[in-house]
C-alpha cells in the first residue's frame, strides 16, 4: 500500500465535499477497491468512506410500494431485511461468503458494475431507479458496458428502489472459488409485462433478454422459451468457460427462474 488521505463523513453533503479533492475516491464495502489499491492498479489520494452515513443505510418500503434500500446498505442487511421482495433478499444471502456480504454494500457494487455481479440483474430486471447525491436514474439507461455506468466523478449511490413485482427468481450459475455468478439470470414479472436481466455472460456487462422477455410476456412458462436461443457472439470466454457454454447457461438458468417464480 502506499500513503492517502482518509476521511469518514457523517452526512452525504459532507460525502461528495471530500469527493471534490482530486483523486478522491469513495469506499463502500471495499471489496473491490482495496484489493486493486493492494495491487497498485489504482492509487487515489483521499479514500472517502460511506459507512458512516447512517441516511444512506437501511431497508424501507416506498410510498409507491418499492422497496427502497441505501446505498450503503450491506449484502446481510439486504439479506435480512428485504421481506417485501424475496427474490432480491435471496440474491443477496448468495454473494460471496459471510465476510463479503457483511462488508459489501448494494452501492459499491452498483457503482463498481462487475460484469459477473449479481445486483445489475436485479436492478435490471426489476426497472430499478438509482438515486444519486445528484438525480435519479432508471436502470435501462444506468448500465453502460463492462465496469461502465452513468455515474459522473465525484456522484454517489445514496438509494436504490425496486418496484416490487408479481413473481420473482434469481439463478446463478456461479464460479466456486469467487462465487461470482458466471452466468446469472434474474426474471421479474409486472402487469406490464416481463423483464430478464443477464450478468456474469457478455463481454459488455449485464444485459436484457428481451426476445424471452417478449415470449414470457404472452405466456409466462419455461415451455414458452423453447423455441429462442441466446449467441455466443460476444460472450465472455475464459478458463471458466466459453462464450458458447454461457450463452447455453442464459437459456438453462432462465428456464429455472421462470419454474421457480
Amino acid at each position: 500500500m502506499y500513503n492517502f488521505d482518509f476521511e469518514k463523513p457523517s452526512t452525504i453533503a459532507d460525502a461528495v465535499a471530500a469527493l471534490a479533492t482530486e483523486d478522491a475516491q469513495a469506499l463502500g464495502g471495499g471489496q473491490t477497491l482495496l484489493p486493486t489499491m493492494k495491487q497498485r492498479l489504482a492509487s487515489p489520494s483521499k479514500i472517502v468512506s460511506l459507512s458512516g452515513i447512517s441516511e444512506m443505510q437501511g431497508v424501507c418500503k416506498g410510498d409507491d410500494g418499492s422497496v427502497c434500500i441505501g446505498g450503503a446498505t450491506t449484502h446481510a442487511t439486504v439479506a435480512a431485511s428485504a421481506s417485501e421482495y424475496p427474490a432480491l433478499a435471496a440474491l443477496a444471502s448468495n454473494i460471496g461468503d459471510p465476510a463479503v456480504r457483511n462488508r459489501g454494500t448494494i452501492g459499491g457494487s452498483l457503482a463498481n458494475n462487475d460484469p459477473a455481479a449479481c445486483y445489475p440483474s436485479a436492478a435490471l430486471a426489476s426497472g430499478a431507479t438509482i438515486v444519486t447525491n445528484a438525480r435519479q436514474i432508471a436502470a435501462d439507461d444506468y448500465f453502460q458496458g463492462m465496469f461502465t455506468t452513468a455515474l459522473n466523478e465525484g456522484e454517489i449511490i445514496t438509494e436504490v428502489r425496486f418496484p416490487v413485482p408479481e413473481a420473482a427468481n434469481y439463478q446463478k450459475f456461479e464460479q466456486p472459488a469467487s462465487r461470482f455468478a458466471m452466468v446469472g439470470v434474474f426474471v421479474a414479472k409486472y402487469a406490464d409485462g416481463v423483464r430478464v436481466a443477464v450478468t456474469g455472460a457478455s463481454e459488455e456487462g449485464v444485459f436484457r433478454w428481451t426476445e424471452a422477455e417478449a415470449a414470457l410476456s404472452a405466456d409466462f412458462s419455461a415451455h414458452a422459451l423453447e423455441g429462442l436461443s441466446v449467441s455466443g457472439e460476444g460472450m465472455i470466454n475464459d478458463l471458466h468457460g466459453s462464450g458458447e457454454y454461457r450463452a447455453h447457461l442464459v437459456k438453462v438458468l432462465t428456464k429455472r427462474a421462470v419454474a421457480a417464480c
